[in-house]
């Protein structure tokens, strides 16, 4: 529903409302603290599996917040049929590092940037397709998926509370599982509940800043880190086309890709619609499109630009949904910080030196309200026969077993991997097949039903 805030005679939207300057940073730093450790895993699985330099790894993770800085921009601020304009924050898709990393061993940086932008241009063209598929996305898909996306991104912030680096295959400190580290994120945790129930409006719209900030403080003299990183940093680092060589196009690596992109695809459309119910505006086929023309424009920068394909991140849509702050603004704001860091090296390592446990504390709540959205979705589904029951069961249960088992399809080739080792469009893909065998086909008989 519209605010009471108002320009001339309409009312504002809140997903179109400006906030004052000091609001809109506090919010959009928030969003940028809740994404920072994902987007710069990517570069740095990818690059650190092909051996790169340290001085290359630093560029990868410069070009890659470059990038997601744009094209948060595009997808929240807009440009013509490109972005949903809804408050969503883009990052490197980890669906694509597996098969990057075999094009690399093959073929080099090069031949994943040819992959890269072949794919960006796939998801382009291939984006008004999806958005006529939206009548297969209706609540009890959605709600499905939503609650998949949220339960697959809970053991990432408990891998980070155990001060792991919070990467999907594992990794991370020495002193993994160590209670201090559970210790800290404990605190964090208890510090987001605090200052939720008991600060002012203001402040518990900045818990998870907060607590991480306070959290990094108290973690500093403690050993947790330290900013040494910081003074080694550059000033300034610009991410200039073909950095390191021109694109080769490679046609199994390009095939390769191009599964990538119908995953992220059905990744991005699970949250934007999630998005769209979080924040009051309906995503329509149209928004779809255009939110997916953006995910692609982003996808060929990055293949220009030294860096990876682009989705939108569920853990934002988390955080959307826990502050309640719907504006689109905010998130534009926070994709301004990514440019900066982007363009500042030191500046990113400011944020580069958060504590692990720190952001598994703050995650631990984000992610569940990913999940607890959708399960407040799903309740608005008829249940009446144990159809719709069986969808989500069904659905819930593909989608968490590469999440659990994180291995189990080791033996599979690489495009049945491609898009079964990711929980969320895994899950997707089972409930949308699921929802089609059981309330679409003709003769069933809960076609039609609350949910179908």
């Amino acid at each position: 529903m519209p605010t009471a805030s108002v320009t001339g005679e309409e009312s504002v939207h809140p997903v179109d409302e400006v906030l004052p300057a000091a609001q809109l940073g506090a919010y959009g730093l928030q969003h940028v603290l809740a994404m920072y450790a994902g987007a710069v895993a990517v570069p740095l699985i990818v690059g650190g599996s092909l051996g790169l330099a340290p001085t290359d790894l630093a560029y990868l993770i410069t070009a890659d917040l470059l990038l997601c800085g744009i094209g948060t921009l595009l997808q929240c601020v807009g440009w013509w049929r490109f972005g949903a304009r809804l408050p969503i924050m883009q990052g490197c898709a980890f669906a694509a590092v597996p098969p990057m990393v075999l094009i690399g061993k093959d073929g080099g940086l090069p031949a994943i940037y040819g992959s890269v932008i072949m794919a960006g241009l796939a998801m382009t063209l291939l984006a008004p397709v999806f958005g006529r598929l939206l009548r297969f996305f209706p609540p009890l898909v959605t709600g499905t998926v939503i609650l998949i996306i949220g339960l697959s991104l809970l053991p990432v912030a408990a891998h980070w509370a155990a001060g792991g680096d919070g990467s999907k295959r594992g990794g991370g400190a020495a002193d993994i599982g160590e209670p201090r580290n559970l210790a800290l994120a404990a605190g964090v945790l208890v510090t987001v509940v605090m200052i939720q129930r008991f600060a002012p409006p203001f402040l518990s719209r900045i818990a998870v800043l907060a607590a991480i900030v306070l959290g990094t403080v108290v973690a500093a003299p403690l050993g947790f880190t330290h900013f040494h990183g910081v003074g080694d940093a550059d000033w300034i680092g610009v991410s200039t086309p073909f950095h390191f060589g021109t694109p080769s196009f490679q046609a199994s690596a390009v095939v390769s890709m191009l599964v990538v992109a119908l995953v992220t695809m059905t990744e991005t459309t699970g949250v934007l619609i999630a998005v769209g119910g979080l924040t009051g505006r309906a995503v329509g086929p149209g928004r779809l499109a255009d939110g997916l023309r953006a995910d692609g424009v982003s996808t060929v920068l990055g293949g220009v630009f030294n860096t990876f394909p682009y989705t939108a991140y569920a853990q934002n849509a988390g955080l959307v949904g826990m502050t309640r702050v719907r504006s689109r603004w905010v998130v534009a704001t926070a994709g301004a910080i990514l440019v900066l860091l982007g363009l500042l090296p030191k500046l990113g390592a400011v944020v580069a030196a958060v504590p692990a446990p720190v952001l598994g504390g703050a995650g631990l709540v984000m992610f569940g309200s990913v999940a607890a959205s959708g399960v407040r979705t799903l309740a608005t589904v008829g249940f009446d026969d144990n159809h719709n029951l069986t969808v989500v069961a069904v659905s819930l249960a593909v989608g968490l077993l590469p999440v659990g088992v994180p291995l189990i399809y080791a033996g599979f080739p690489e495009w049945f991997r491609t898009v079964m080792d990711s929980g969320i469009s895994a899950g997707c893909v089972t409930a949308i097949t699921l929802n089609v065998l059981f309330n679409h086909l003709p003769g069933t008989a809960a076609a039609g039903k609350s949910g179908a």
